[in-house]
């Protein structure tokens, strides 16, 4: 092992300027037997640097080279595996762990002395030495500059870690000294006893120098005896006076001593009389009351503003006075027990004051608002609340007071509170409310005779005695002509020249003025309730969860909320649910009375469901921007769901009337019911719902009614006798096209374009269809050419089949002559302008298209002439200028 420590000190480390300090032969553990060497070496150089080398012996010769080099510093733990018996295992714990198995445990436990040492030396950071023997680490060998160590272990020493083997070579100034030496004696090297005999005589010399020396200072050692005992006597007479003075001081220090304890009980004295003067000043400048307070809370005016505010002042003093923290002790004091308990004397007879004066006051304000309803009873208003609540917010302190001394009596005030406000507001809200049906129906003794005579012209009553909406005649009215139902509405006109429609349009416009009215009626008369009640009962009203009214079902016979002790104030959302609940207390009417006004609206006119869904929705939005959790916002939430089913009801049942359409047999259809009404419908909520918040409601509306409309209008044209179903399907879609052309509905835009291909795809069919009679033998005979030429038969050869020669041909034409074809066409004319009505015009749209149908077709018989008939000169006895002149001359004469 010493041959392969040289050998890597000289190839390996003396190159790299380092030291070899220690080795051990490993292999890997749990792995093939491939031995390499773990060297623990440091820098030659400072600072110095500590490593653990692994070398490894080269595959290609006996020489060994450097494989990996890591950091002591990096090392965190060397485990040694087991710390009683003999185990060449140990792990290093570098970045990883790497598991090693010596050669013998004397070479492993000399490396890892190793390395504890250095770390001792030189890390500031302590390596964790695991299952290493403690004796080990303890008993390690102390090696000097001269000691010379033997085997295979080599130490660390010194501040260099010189490192000293086997053999040393002398220095230079040992050899030069040597060299001194022996020139004296050129006999040593061939007389060495000579020479070691002069050495000895010399040493003798040396020696009797120095005993001569040490009998020389003999005479000095007995002068500093004699110093020493003169100090010894010196020191003897200052104890002497030592003790002495500490005899005189002892008597002094008693005094003292009595004189320091009578200054601590004086201090202690004068200690306990300031904290007694303290402790009195303190309860007499918390718990004394004025006598102007007490006189407030006994018999203060709770009428006037003065006197309010004596006694809110007065209510305030006593509420510090009982709520001072006492300190340890004082409950126990009679003064103040009886000090509090005259505060709760006076805590209890000013509540009851306070308690009794308030139920009055809400008696008073009940009498009041009563005497004001008869001048709003015409007008659509609702009564003013805000002097009262003006008048009582002066309380509002108080209420706060009350709340936290007495709460018993604070929940008292508040259900008295509702229980005659309730009564109030329901007075008002019924009175306004029948206002409104009033104005909305028109129902009043001077206008009850005008109301029956435009119900009568409008044909809305009858033996059920209900209201009903423009479209909900819709299956009692049958397809009649154009004519007919000009001449039907025009004997509804009356009443000043105003007409139906105009009446539908003056009443909806009506109802929406008065609907909106309530609306803002009620809502600032919420908004200001819950906003005194939270100012007046002190209580907070912002960032709660809406609520419903199941919510509050049993408050007419229970109390607000869950008990609590006096005093006990509530939890913040224990307070958003009594100010919620309170307002549905207060307006329990509000709800019901909205759903009555919805439902006559709905009775009235099916379509005032639009309005009312577009003002409704649009008063949720503010409300819920105002106050989410506000009463008003939850109650108009739930008005809303009702307004939105009616709107749904409403589009179901116009979908349902047409589907229950019937038409007339013995008239043309011309343009559906449900088609107008649709156009109707469509331009009214398109000026209703302009810049409406719910827009969507009426997109799904329209989706669902176009479908309908679609749907039953080819129902109907299947049904058809009198007009051809291509007339049906090309008049309404041509109507339907306009109407959305019109009004530009953006989601409605797959279903015009889808109306104009209908439109336009029956036009071409009817026109086809028309155009086969007035040339019928003539689209025989060349249908039947056409049927040749697709069995094989060439063009030119046609005319060789008997059925379809030249002469066959000539005959054909013959039949046709000028006037022959216009009176066909004249005749073509007269049918189609029965067929078509007169709303929507598409007389001439339709009698072009024919035109230039009929003129391709001759186009097309010129064709087959030229192609099948090549060199025959046969020709159609009329020109494409004689067509115009005809279809022009025909459409001028009509």
């Amino acid at each position: 092992m010493t041959a392969i420590k040289h050998a890597l000190q000289r190839d390996i480390f003396t190159p790299n300027d380092e030291r070899l300090l220690s080795i051990v032969n490993v292999c890997k553990a749990g792995k093939k037997k491939k031995n390499c060497f773990l060297c623990a070496t440091v820098t030659t150089e400072r600072p110095v640097q500590v490593k653990v080398v692994k070398v490894k012996k080269s595959d290609k010769g006996d020489f060994y080279k450097r494989q990996i080099a890591w950091a002591l510093r990096d090392l965190a733990v060397v485990d040694a595996k087991d710390a009683i018996k003999e185990n060449p295992e140990f792990d290093l714990h570098f970045e990883k762990i790497y598991k090693w198995v010596a050669s013998s445990t004397a070479e492993k436990n000399a490396f890892i002395s190793c390395i504890w040492k250095l770390n001792q030396r030189y890390l500031r950071k302590k390596i964790d030495f695991v299952n290493v023997s403690s004796q080990l680490l303890e008993e390690l060998p102390k090696v000097t500059e001269e000691s010379v160590p033997s085997g295979e272990n080599q130490s660390v020493t010194g501040g260099d870690e010189e490192v000293v083997d086997e053999y040393q070579e002398l220095n230079a100034r040992e050899e030069q000294d040597i060299e001194i030496m022996m020139e004296g004696c050129e006999y040593a090297i061939s007389n060495a006893e000579a020479f070691a005999e002069k050495l000895s005589r010399e040493l003798q010399v040396l020696d009797g120098a120095n005993i001569q020396s040490i009998m020389a200072s003999e005479k000095q050692v007995n002068i500093l005896m004699k110093l020493l005992d003169e100090a010894l006597k010196e020191v003897d007479q200052i104890e002497l006076k030592l003790s002495s003075y500490e005899e005189m001081l002892q008597s002094v220090k008693e005094q003292m001593d009595q004189i320091s304890e009578s200054n601590h009980l004086i201090h202690l004295s004068n200690t306990n009389n300031v904290k007694l003067l303290s402790e009195i000043e303190f309860l007499v400048n918390h718990m004394d009351l004025a006598k102007g307070h007490i006189k407030a809370l006994q018999e203060g005016d709770l009428a006037s503003s003065r006197g309010i505010e004596a006694c809110t002042n007065a209510a305030d003093a006593l509420l510090q006075c009982m709520n001072v923290a006492l300190r340890p002790g004082h409950d126990l004091l009679l003064a103040v027990k009886q000090q509090q308990q005259r505060f709760s004397d006076l805590r209890e007879l000013f509540a009851r004051r306070l308690a009794s004066h308030l139920n009055n006051v809400f008696v008073q304000q009940g009498h009041d608002q009563s005497s004001t309803l008869a001048q709003h009873s015409v007008e659509l208003t609702l009564p003013n609340h805000h002097p009262f609540h003006r008048d009582l917010l002066r309380y509002a302190k108080l209420m706060e007071w009350l709340k936290s001394t007495d709460y018993g009596k604070y929940e008292g005030l508040t259900k008295n509170y509702m229980d005659y406000l309730s009564r109030l507001y329901e007075r008002e809200i019924k009175d306004f409310f029948e206002v409104a049906k009033i104005k909305m129906t028109g129902t009043t003794k001077e206008s009850k005779k005008f109301g029956q005579r435009r119900l009568s012209l409008m044909g809305l009553h009858g033996s059920s005695g209900k209201l009903t909406g423009s479209t909900s005649s819709l299956n009692k009215l049958s397809v009649q002509s154009s004519g007919n139902r000009r001449s039907q509405s025009s004997s509804l006109l009356d009443m000043g020249n105003m007409s139906a429609s105009d009446l539908d349009v003056a009443d909806r416009t009506k109802f929406d003025k008065i609907f909106e009215q309530v609306l803002s009626e009620l809502e600032p008369l919420c908004l200001a309730e819950q906003d005194f009640i939270s100012k007046f009962f002190k209580l907070q009203q912002h960032q709660s969860m809406p609520g419903t009214m199941a919510e509050a079902e049993d408050l007419d016979g229970g109390t607000l909320s869950r008990q609590h002790n006096c005093g006990t104030p509530l939890p913040v959302s224990s307070e958003k649910d009594m100010i919620r609940q309170m307002m549905i207390k207060i307006f329990r009417c509000i709800e019901p009375e909205l759903n009555n006004l919805i439902a006559l609206g709905d009775k009235i006119d099916s379509f005032n469901s639009l309005y009312m869904l577009v003002k409704m929705s649009h008063h949720v939005w503010t409300a819920q921007n105002v106050d989410p959790a506000s009463f008003l916002s939850t109650t108009l939430g739930n008005v809303l769901v009702t307004v939105k089913r009616n709107f749904d009801k409403c589009i179901s049942n116009q979908i349902r009337q047409m589907e229950e359409v019937k038409i007339s047999k013995k008239s043309k259809v011309g343009i559906l019911p449900f088609v107008a009404e649709f156009e109707e419908f469509a331009g009214l909520a398109e000026s209703i719902f302009k810049n409406a918040e719910r827009r969507g409601d009426l997109d799904k509306a329209y989706t669902k009614l176009i479908r309908g409309v679609f749907v039953n209008v080819e129902k109907v044209a299947n049904e058809s006798q009198k007009t051809p179903r291509d007339v049906v399907m090309m008049e309404n879609f041509h109507h339907i096209f306009a109407t959305l052309s019109r009004l530009k509905i953006s989601c409605l835009e797959a279903e015009k374009k889808e109306a104009k291909q209908k439109y336009t795809d029956h036009l071409q069919s009817y026109v086809i269809y028309s155009l086969g009679q007035p040339l019928e033998k003539l689209n025989h005979f060349f249908e039947g050419v056409e049927a040749r030429v697709a069995q094989g038969i060439r063009e030119e050869e046609v005319s060789y089949q008997l059925a379809f020669n030249k002469q066959e041909l000539r005959k054909v034409i013959k039949e046709y002559p000028g006037k022959e074809v216009k009176k066909g066409l004249d005749n073509l004319y007269k049918k189609v302008d029965k067929h078509l009505c007169e709303e929507e015009n598409l007389l001439q749209v339709v009698w072009h298209s024919m035109q230039d149908e009929f003129i391709r077709q001759y186009k097309h018989f010129e064709g087959l002439i030229a192609r099948c008939y090549p060199g025959s000169g046969v020709t159609m006895e009329f020109t494409i200028q004689d067509i115009l002149d005809y279809c022009s001359s025909i459409a001028q004469s009509h």
